[in-house]
């Protein structure tokens, strides 16, 4: 299953179901919200598991806690939102606070609620990378490549799909920032991603307004 796939199907569809009547928000906009997160956060992943201890850890989580399952029955995302919020944390380190209050901005998720949300997506995408993992056998040291793999895919599949359901909820929520350039928001947000990720993150904590900046069209 392609990110894109886990995105637009009943994986995504059903996580932003339980999100709208627990938070009272816009399914669009927790789709959104997904549509950008999934990929930020497996670009940090992706840039940790350079790291040869950060990718054995990543495995061993991987294996211990998130081996697909909860795709299967996405009732788990609520259950586990305390163990989200602790996977962001890791995550995205001092960064994670910059984080919700970009993505607030941009998706008109008040800043009380951005947090818990995220922690409810965070185990699926965990999830999602653990299934990726098994299916590929992948240990440790392929960690990157797994996941440099899957935003690539990801990037190609937005590429072929210039107009979708996807894209239109992205342009509508997230504003015209993006469709400026490519006029296929998935695809910006997946190709500065993958451009300007790796590089921003060398750069410390600074790196990610620049980030969030590029592909959300930020303040």
């Amino acid at each position: 299953m392609s990110l894109i796939d886990l995105l637009t199907g009943n994986t995504g569809n059903q996580v932003a179901e339980q999100a709208e009547n627990k938070f009272g928000i816009s399914r669009n906009q927790v789709i959104a919200l997904l549509a950008v997160a999934a990929p930020l956060i497996i670009s940090y992943l992706r840039n940790k598991s350079q790291d040869s201890n950060e990718a054995e850890a990543l495995n061993n989580a991987l294996d211990k806690d998130h081996d697909g399952s909860i795709l299967d029955d996405v009732s788990q995302a609520d259950a586990r939102q305390t163990e989200g919020g602790s996977i962001l944390s890791h995550i995205f380190g001092g960064d994670k606070q910059n984080v919700e209050n970009q993505l607030s901005q941009n998706t008109g998720i008040s800043i009380d609620k951005i947090g818990p949300i995220l922690s409810m997506l965070a185990p699926v995408i965990m999830g999602y990378i653990g299934r990726e993992k098994q299916q590929n056998n992948v240990g440790a040291g392929g960690l990157g490549d797994l996941l440099g793999g899957i935003l690539g895919n990801a990037s190609n599949q937005a590429q072929a799909q210039q107009s979708s359901p996807l894209n239109d909820i992205l342009g509508s929520v997230l504003g015209g920032g993006q469709s400026q350039s490519s006029g296929n928001p998935l695809n910006d947000i997946l190709g500065s991603v993958l451009g300007g990720g790796g590089q921003q993150k060398q750069q410390g904590g600074g790196g990610l307004g620049d980030i969030l900046g590029s592909f959300l069209g930020g303040k």
